[in-house]
């Protein structure tokens, strides 16, 4: 390589450097910093049109099922405890753009999730093994973390690197709506082939202390997620739940969230 070739390297080197760590994101609960080379605009505007089309072809139970008004008054709490620690940390930004909406959809598969802008699914499958509202407080806020901490955008950032590169990750999102949509859905738990999108461990152990925050900042008694993984691990036997495929193995979680229940403890204010 002449030296010409060399300083040409060093500066797209130096220049993509630059790109990454311009679109990092740090996390306002856990201080960690990540990539996300989506903007976050865009990606709430993504996942608008598909939770309208998942809507459409799931049609949710009316407003009239009191498993529906029950999740949504509890989606609402989580989301003010959510909102009031971002102002407290002064990055309601982070926010900006969020249309909250929670809905149920009778499904017997064992899952929840919540698309990047704050759109919540809860199956009913995942019903019977909550059993209370502070266990499913919990499902809750573990999955609206994961929109809240984008880690969605992390993992459609990694998969859109690996396979454009930064130079055409702009046309790849433009001139691919398909893929992009694809990944979306993969992202956030929707569907059961999530490839190389399937949430790391390091995300899902973070979603589960964000949650247990967010959940008892809301009212909801932290120490009901312990017996609900315990139920979780009961059923899942040979195939595990699809809430559960992407997570640590349930021993490892309970010890975690056994060791983190004094820190979500000092957040719990029981509701009125």
């Amino acid at each position: 390589m002449n030296i010409f070739s060399k300083k040409v390297a060093i500066i797209i080197g130096f220049t993509i450097t630059l790109y990454v760590f311009w679109r990092c994101h740090k996390n306002a609960v856990t201080g960690k910093t990540s990539m996300t080379l989506i903007p976050e605009n865009e990606l709430i505007g993504m996942s608008e049109q598909e939770y309208q089309k998942f809507l459409k072809e799931h049609p949710p139970l009316p407003d009239s099922d009191p498993r529906v008004r029950n999740t949504r008054e509890m989606g609402i709490r989580i989301q003010k405890a959510v909102e009031e620690y971002y102002a407290s940390k002064k990055r309601s930004s982070d926010l900006a753009g969020y249309k909250w909406e929670y809905n149920v959809v009778d499904d017997p598969t064992v899952n929840a999730w919540c698309m990047p802008g704050g759109k919540v699914v809860v199956y009913t499958g995942i019903l019977p093994i909550t059993q209370n509202d502070d266990a499913l407080a919990a499902v809750m806020g573990h999955e609206i973390a994961h929109a809240v901490g984008r880690h969605g955008n992390q993992r459609m950032s990694q998969a859109l690197l690996a396979n454009f590169g930064l130079s055409v990750l702009s046309a790849a999102m433009g001139q691919n709506p398909s893929l992009t949509s694809q990944l979306l859905l993969q992202s956030v738990g929707i569907g059961t082939q999530l490839g190389i999108l399937k949430f790391s461990r390091n995300h899902e152990t973070e979603a589960d202390k964000m949650g247990l925050i967010f959940a008892a900042m809301a009212g909801y008694n932290p120490e009901a997620v312990i017996d609900f993984w315990k139920r979780m691990s009961a059923v899942g036997g040979q195939k595990p739940p699809e809430f559960v495929s992407t997570h640590p193995s349930d021993e490892t979680r309970i010890r975690d969230l056994q060791n983190f229940m004094p820190e979500a403890k000092k957040y719990y204010r029981p509701r009125n």
